[in-house]
């Protein structure tokens, strides 16, 4: 009888445990393995978009050529400003693991800053092209320009709007776990779209001008 009491009261006092181990969340690594699994599908779409380009981007239809139409020294500063954000990206990080709000708040302003001054020269560039009649309608080559430039823009805005609710987030519940994680996501997502644009620069305006 005692023996049936034990193990009575054994299972229930496992009971609970066992609720609570099925209630937990996903495991701690399961938002990076997530967020990777996204970069790499990001990645096979800019494969694609520079793939497209590849194939397309000699064909001018009798159009302005890219050594015609890019502005070299006003992209390298557009780079400069991408590359340098990422930096200062670092030093959020770095501001991060010591526990600083402050200094984390200050260089993700920073970061976002440079940001924002990299999408409006990438603005600026686009609408001078479209005042000089060579929009994505005029040839398979601004097609496929447009695309994939816009497309790495689109991911530098939504990166802005994730910098700005995370630094909301910061401001309003500090360094907390789950905000270190978001930062973490964030920090790679900004350094993945670093690497990309070093492709642009490289595969579609230097290429293009020489």
């Amino acid at each position: 009888m005692s023996d049936t009491r034990y193990n009575a009261g054994g299972a229930a006092a496992l009971a609970p445990r066992e609720y609570h181990l099925a209630e937990e969340p996903h495991p701690e690594n399961g938002t990076a393995l997530g967020f990777w699994l996204y970069l790499m599908s990001d990645c096979l779409i800019f494969a694609a978009l520079f793939a497209t380009y590849g194939v397309l981007g000699r064909s001018y239809a009798t159009g302005p050529t890219g050594a015609q139409l890019f502005d070299l020294p006003l992209v390298a500063m557009n780079t400069a400003f991408l590359l340098l954000s990422s930096i200062t990206f670092g030093f959020a990080m770095l501001q991060k693991q010591q526990g600083k709000v402050g200094g984390t708040q200050m260089w993700l302003a920073i970061t976002g800053l440079f940001g924002l001054c990299f999408l409006g020269l990438e603005l600026y560039e686009f609408s001078h092209l479209l005042h000089e009649g060579a929009g994505p309608q005029r040839s398979a080559f601004l097609s496929s320009f447009f695309t994939l430039v816009g497309t790495h823009g689109l991911h530098v805005t939504f990166g802005l709007i994730w910098l700005v609710t995370l630094m909301l987030q910061i401001n309003k519940h500090g360094l907390t776990h789950e905000n270190n994680r978001r930062l973490m996501c964030l920090s790679m997502f900004w350094h993945f779209l670093d690497v990309v644009w070093i492709g642009v620069f490289t595969f579609v305006y230097l290429m293009g001008v020489l």
